[in-house]
C-alpha cells in the first residue's frame, strides 16, 4: 500500500493545496524564483498538510480556511530542508541536485529565508491569534534546532537525550503543529486538540526514527542520496549511537572519522554492516514502535471517524516502512 492510497478521498483537496503552494512561491526575483520552483518540482510526500486537513475533520471543515494554516506548516518545512542541506553541505535531496548544490550557499540560504517568509505572510489571512502564537513558538523551536543541528555535526560526545531532542525539533514539532491547528482553526473541542497534538508528535518522532533507520538499510535509488549519508555528513542518529555503544572497534572508527570532520576517509558500507551487526536496526525499531504505540493511544478518545481511521493507517504504515 502507498501512504496516499490512505487518504485517497482527500486528492482534490491535497491538490487544491498543492497548487496554492506553487502560487505562494512566486517570486519577484529571477532567482529566488527559480531556486524555489527547483526545490517545489523535487516533491515530497506532503505530508503535513495531510495532518491538517485530516485533524480539520473532527471540527468544521473549510478548505478555504484550512489552506491558510497547510500551506504555510508546509512552506516552513520546505525552507527547513534548504537549510538543512547547507548545514550537512548536501548535493542530493530526493535524487535531485540541492539548492546549494545547483547554486550556493548564500543563494540557498536566501531562499529558505524567501519561503519562510513567505510562510508567515500567508498565515496573516487567519485572524485567530492563538494560531500565530503557536506558529511562532513552533518556528521560535525550529531554529534553535538548526542552531543545535550544527553544534551537534561531528560531536562524536552525544547521547540519547540529545538525539531526541533534536528530532523533536527537527521532525516531531511541525508534525505535531500541523495536527494541533488543523483543529484548532476547525473550531475542534479543546480536548481533540489536544490529542491530535500528541498523537502528532509521537508519529513525528517515529518518523524520523524510522527516517533515520531507512539511511542505513535503504538502498541509493530508494533514498535519493547515498546509504549512510547522515553519519557521512557527521549527523550521529540512533542506529549509529547504539551502536558505538556496543562495539568498541566500531566505536573508535567512527569517532576518528568525526574528529577529522569528515575529513579522513571511512569504508561506510564496512561502517554500515557492522552498525547492523550490533543490533541496532532492531533497537531503533523498538524505539519507534514505541512511539507508534503512544501515537495509537492519543488516538483512542477520539470520535470514531473516516479521518481517524487514516491517521489510525498513516501511524501503522510508518511503522511497517521497509527495513
Amino acid at each position: 500500500m502507498k501512504l496516499t492510497d490512505i487518504y485517497w478521498y482527500l486528492r482534490p483537496d491535497i491538490i487544491k493545496i498543492e497548487k496554492e503552494i506553487e502560487n505562494n512561491i512566486d517570486a519577484r526575483h529571477p532567482v529566488l524564483e527559480e531556486a524555489s520552483s527547483h526545490l517545489l518540482k523535487a516533491g515530497g510526500k506532503r505530508i503535513r498538510p495531510v495532518f491538517v486537513l485530516l485533524a480539520a475533520q473532527f471540527g468544521n471543515y473549510d478548505l478555504n480556511t484550512i489552506k491558510h494554516v497547510a500551506v504555510p506548516l508546509e512552506l516552513i518545512h520546505m525552507g527547513s530542508l534548504v537549510h538543512d542541506d547547507v548545514i550537512d553541505d548536501a548535493e542530493l535531496r530526493r535524487g535531485k541536485k540541492t539548492i546549494k548544490s545547483k547554486w550556493d550557499n548564500r543563494v540557498a540560504m536566501y531562499t529558505g529565508d524567501y519561503i519562510f517568509a513567505k510562510a508567515i505572510e500567508l498565515a496573516t489571512y487567519s485572524d485567530n491569534p492563538e494560531l500565530h502564537h503557536i506558529l511562532a513558538d513552533a518556528m521560535v523551536e525550529m531554529c534553535i534546532g538548526e542552531v543545535e543541528q550544527i553544534r551537534d555535526q561531528f560531536n562524536w560526545q552525544q547521547n540519547f537525550r540529545i538525539y531526541l531532542r533534536r528530532i523533536r525539533r527537527k521532525t516531531a514539532l511541525l508534525i505535531s503543529v500541523s495536527c494541533q491547528l488543523g483543529a484548532l482553526v476547525a473550531g475542534a473541542a479543546p480536548e481533540v486538540q489536544r490529542q491530535l497534538k500528541r498523537y502528532g508528535y509521537y508519529v513525528g518522532m517515529a518518523f524520523q526514527i524510522t527516517d533515520d533507520i531507512l539511511d542505513f538499510v535503504g538502498t541509493e535509488k530508494e533514498l535519493g542520496k547515498p546509504a549512510g549519508s547522515d553519519l557521512a555528513q557527521g549527523n550521529v542518529t540512533l542506529p549509529a549511537l547504539y551502536a558505538m555503544e556496543r562495539d568498541r572497534r566500531l566505536n573508535y572508527k567512527i569517532v576518528s572519522f568525526l574528529q577529522q570532520s569528515g575529513t579522513e576517509a571511512i569504508d561506510m558500507k564496512s561502517v554500515i554492516q557492522q552498525i547492523k551487526q550490533t543490533g541496532a536496526i532492531h533497537y531503533s525499531k523498538k524505539v519507534a514502535d514505541m512511539y507508534l504505540n503512544k501515537a495509537l493511544t492519543a488516538l483512542e478518545p477520539l470520535p470514531e471517524s473516516q479521518a481517524k481511521e487514516a491517521l489510525t493507517q498513516i501511524a501503522k504504515y510508518i511503522g511497517d516502512r521497509k527495513f
